[in-house]
């Protein structure tokens, strides 16, 4: 091994280091975390339900903002629930299993709606957005760019998620391989 390589049992320390920090963090610098996380679903609420009528183009899309903000801020609360504690007897308890299985079902649902507001929102691109035009259906101008840049913005985030996350494997595997 060479003395820039880092075996592959530090990188793991380093971050479970980082998980611990994560998990140790006090009560009041958790609420503001959870805060800020529930701030755009609260904001896909709030303009969902303000311009629930205001895009006859596609009258999905105002009910895509309003279901996916009570989602999002439903596995927000999910996340905060006790469900990963273990028995005494070292077994995971039925509430981690329910648990798990509802946080399944739920990211299961929101994959899927995301896949349908995707659609509703790029099928219409670029919308009318004058309401006094009669010949065609519009959709409000703020309702429209908000969906559309929400889940723009959150595209481009799954992508350098999965980049990420294509790296760190590639680096795990050079460690190991280093390390043979």
């Amino acid at each position: 091994m060479t003395k820039y390589e880092i075996p592959f049992s530090l990188a793991f320390a380093d971050l479970a280091r980082w998980l611990d920090v994560i998990r140790s963090m006090s009560l009041p610098y958790f609420l503001l975390f959870k805060l800020l996380l529930v701030s755009l679903p609260i904001a896909q609420i709030a303009i969902g339900v303000v311009y629930l009528k205001d895009c006859p183009k596609q009258n999905y899309i105002p009910l895509y903002l309003v279901v996916c903000g009570v989602f999002s801020i439903v596995l927000a609360l999910l996340s905060c629930l006790p469900c990963s504690a273990k028995q005494e007897d070292g077994s995971k308890g039925g509430m981690n299993i329910l648990c798990s299985v509802w946080n399944g079902l739920v990211s299961t649902f929101m994959f899927c709606w995301f896949i349908c507001g995707s659609v509703w929102i790029y099928s219409i691109y670029p919308p009318n957005y004058n309401s006094t035009f009669i010949a065609e259906p519009y959709c409000n101008k703020t309702l429209y760019l908000f969906a559309f840049w929400t889940t723009t913005v959150t595209y481009i985030l799954l992508g350098l998620l999965l980049v990420a996350g294509c790296c760190g494997l590639v680096y795990m595997c050079v460690c190991v391989k280093g390390r043979r």
